[in-house]
C-alpha cells in the first residue's frame, strides 16, 4: 500500500534513473494529456510531497499520485527482462535504454512546472520533505480534539505521508484506539515525531517495518495481523473492515 515512504523511495528512484537525461520517447495514455510530447526535454528533478511525486520536464512537471494501487516500474530496455508495458500503463518515459512506466496511477496530469506546487498546496507538514514541522504538525493533530485519532491521522492537510498502514501502528504505539479522540492524545508532539521516524527509517525499504524486527513476519505490530497475538500482552488482535478504512487494534494495549 504506496504511503509517504514509499512515494519517497520511488522519487529516489526515478530521480538515479532519469534526472539529467533526454527523454527520447513521452507516452501519456490518458485522453486528456494524451497529446503532450516532452521528448526532447531534459528531466531536471523528481521529487516527492506527501503521497505525491513530481518529474519536471523542461516547462511542464508531471505530476502523479499513487492512490491504492499505482506504482511506478523503472529498468533498462537492454535488460532479459525490461519494464513491461500493458493496459494497466498510464505513462511511458524513456530516455534511450531507460524506461520508466507509471501503472494504474489515480492521478496523472501534466502541470505548468512553476506552478506546480498549487497542487500539493493544501497539505500539511510534510513527514519527509524539508518543510517538515512538528509543531505545527502537532497543533493541525489537535485543532479538532473531538475527531477519531484515525481519521486526524490519515487527513493530509494535518500531516504528509502517513497512509493505513502507519495510521493503525501509530496508534496502536500510542496505546489508543482509532476511533477514540485526538483529546486522547497525551503528548500529541511526541505521536507526530514517531510518525516522522518510521516513515524516515523506511524511506529505502519496499516492505517497511515499525517493529524494529524486518525478519518476515515480524515487521508490523497490527497491520494485517488480525486473529495473531499481539506482540506486547498476547491478546488476539482484533479488525474492523467496514468503514472506509480498514482498522487493527489490541483490545488491552489500546483504550
Amino acid at each position: 500500500m504506496p504511503e509517504g515512504d514509499t512515494v519517497w523511495h520511488t522519487a529516489a528512484v526515478l530521480r538515479e534513473h532519469l534526472c539529467g537525461h533526454t527523454l527520447t520517447r513521452c507516452d501519456i495514455r490518458v485522453p486528456q494529456f494524451a497529446t503532450v510530447d516532452l521528448s526532447g526535454n531534459v528531466v531536471d528533478e523528481v521529487l516527492s510531497r506527501g503521497k505525491h511525486l513530481f518529474i519536471r520536464v523542461g516547462q511542464a512537471s508531471i505530476h502523479s499520485h499513487l492512490k491504492m494501487d499505482g506504482s511506478w516500474r523503472v529498468g533498462f530496455l537492454n535488460e532479459k527482462r525490461p519494464v513491461r508495458v500493458d493496459h494497466r500503463a498510464r505513462i511511458i518515459l524513456e530516455a534511450n535504454d531507460i524506461r520508466a512506466v507509471g501503472i494504474d496511477l489515480g492521478v496523472l496530469e501534466i502541470l505548468d512546472r512553476e506552478h506546480d506546487e498549487g497542487a500539493v498546496a493544501h497539505l500539511g507538514p510534510d513527514l519527509l520533505g524539508p518543510d517538515w514541522d512538528a509543531e505545527l504538525a502537532a497543533a493541525n493533530l489537535t485543532a479538532q480534539p473531538d475527531r477519531p485519532i484515525a481519521q486526524a491521522l490519515l487527513d493530509q492537510r494535518v500531516l504528509a505521508g502517513v497512509g493505513n498502514v502507519y495510521c493503525n501502528e501509530l496508534c496502536f504505539i500510542a496505546g489508543h484506539l482509532p476511533t477514540a479522540p485526538v483529546s486522547a492524545i497525551g503528548n500529541p508532539r511526541r505521536l507526530v515525531a514517531r510518525a516522522r521516524d518510521m516513515l524516515w527509517a523506511n524511506r529505502f525499504r519496499w516492505n517497511r517495518c515499525t517493529t524494529g524486527d524486518t525478519r518476515a513476519g515480524r515487521q508490523l505490530w497490527v497491520y494485517g495481523r488480525a486473529g495473531q497475538a499481539c506482540r506486547r500482552c498476547g491478546t488476539r488482535i482484533l479488525v474492523d473492515d467496514t468503514g472506509e478504512r480498514i482498522a487493527y487494534w489490541c483490545p488491552s494495549c489500546q483504550h
